[in-house]
């Protein structure tokens, strides 16, 4: 190619927009991160097995996509057609040299074997309206919200396949995967082998919001990039830049969303499950506090616990990671601690000041462990009904404790 297709190029990509989107520059904060990733790709010394560690808020998915842009694009000089190329593919996430992985399941067109290349369309659309996103809305996007997210052994056959592959450019062939803690122990053990013995040129970037998810032999060996939560600088600049939300209202949002870029989307979007998730937890504490002695309130949280049960597992877990910051705000006001205290109630009725002294040191710590445990159990596919009925009972024995 020749250096007067640049224009032609340009025009098509639309160049001005192009080299922001896929660079480290469009991912929020993480300076130290993007300057030790620039260095390596720099420096030509690559790990080629790497984890990177924090929730997806934090930008562990445009950052890698940002590096793979860096590494494919290294061997062509800047600015150049072929850099352009390069880069536009990877906006696109089509580049024949970088793969995803994803969690997936069956659905009502693909019933069985599901693998994330069957998905590419639907990844591709999801991944350019937010690539900060949430598992959860990864799959509430493919309306398998009420199915859980798998990594399976059929993916694992596809990624070995792929990695033995030639690279289209000569270069990296990069796999990147996504909520890795996804992986089944099938998955996993299978591609350990890529991990141990990697094919020259590759790179495979594990992506996870659970570290300990991940079996030891592959975190071993891996070199770890841990992702620390976003400033709310940081958050609130992004939204003013790139979301045209107004400055005090950024301010805001960016307190609320305790250092997670998708938890600031999701709180300017009126329709965020919070809204759901409160109403759920006050109707359940609310029946916690009356089933001391109540047959009628026990009974009400069996069949809370029974509605509940009739949601998705991705809706359980999200909703009991929501319980559990809000019993942390509960204790952040009885103990005084206001500057920490950001929730604001949709229902007028619910009064913090009141729910407060309930939530203490005697108490928090149980409550939090049954709130994980109960999480791990749905994880593993236990029997929601009774894991929360379970949990229910608890919560009225716990929710009483004095000080």
């Amino acid at each position: 190619m020749t250096s007067n297709l640049q224009p032609k190029l340009a025009a098509i990509f639309g160049l001005n927009s192009l080299v922001l989107r896929v660079n480290f520059k469009q991912v929020i904060g993480q300076e130290h991160i993007k300057a030790h990733l620039q260095t390596s790709v720099d420096n030509g010394r690559v790990a080629h097995a790497q984890l990177f560690v924090g929730k997806a808020g934090t930008g562990i998915l445009p950052m890698a996509i940002a590096y793979a842009s860096a590494l494919l694009c290294k061997p062509h000089q800047e600015g150049s057609p072929e850099y352009l190329l390069t880069k536009e593919r990877v906006r696109k996430l089509a580049h024949p040299d970088l793969n995803f992985v994803f969690p997936i399941n069956t659905n009502d067109t693909i019933k069985k074997h599901p693998v994330s290349d069957l998905f590419i369309d639907e990844w591709r659309s999801f991944v350019a309206e937010n690539p900060y996103g949430s598992q959860f809305e990864w799959l509430s996007s493919l309306g398998i919200a009420k199915k859980q997210g798998n990594i399976n052994v059929d993916e694992a056959l596809e990624m070995v396949k792929k990695l033995s592959l030639k690279a289209y450019e000569g270069g990296y062939k990069i796999i990147i995967v996504w909520m890795a803690d996804a992986m089944n122990t099938a998955c996993a053990n299978k591609i350990l082998k890529l991990v141990e013995e990697p094919p020259n040129n590759t790179v495979l970037l594990i992506l996870t919001e659970q570290e300990e998810q991940i079996i030891n032999t592959i975190r071993s060996r891996c070199q770890k990039l841990d992702f620390p939560l976003l400033s709310e600088t940081q958050i609130s600049q992004h939204l003013i830049d790139n979301q045209g939300v107004e400055q005090s209202k950024a301010l805001t949002t960016s307190r609320l969303a305790q250092g997670d870029y998708n938890k600031a989307l999701q709180i300017l979007d009126e329709g965020s499950d919070d809204t759901v998730f409160e109403q759920w937890f006050l109707t359940w504490v609310r029946n916690a506090f009356l089933a001391k002695g109540n047959k009628k309130a026990i009974q009400a949280l069996l069949k809370w616990s029974e509605d509940l049960a009739g949601e998705g597992r991705e809706t359980q877990k999200k909703f009991l990671s929501y319980c559990m910051e809000f019993f942390r705000q509960a204790l952040l006001k009885n103990y005084g601690a206001d500057p920490l205290v950001f929730f604001t109630p949709h229902d007028t009725k619910f009064d913090l000041n009141k729910f407060a002294p309930f939530v203490h040191q005697n108490n928090i710590f149980e409550i939090t462990e049954q709130l994980q445990d109960a999480s791990y159990h749905i994880e593993r596919n236990g029997n929601a009904k009774i894991i929360l009925a379970d949990l229910s009972i608890k919560l009225t024995r716990l929710i009483h404790r004095k000080p």
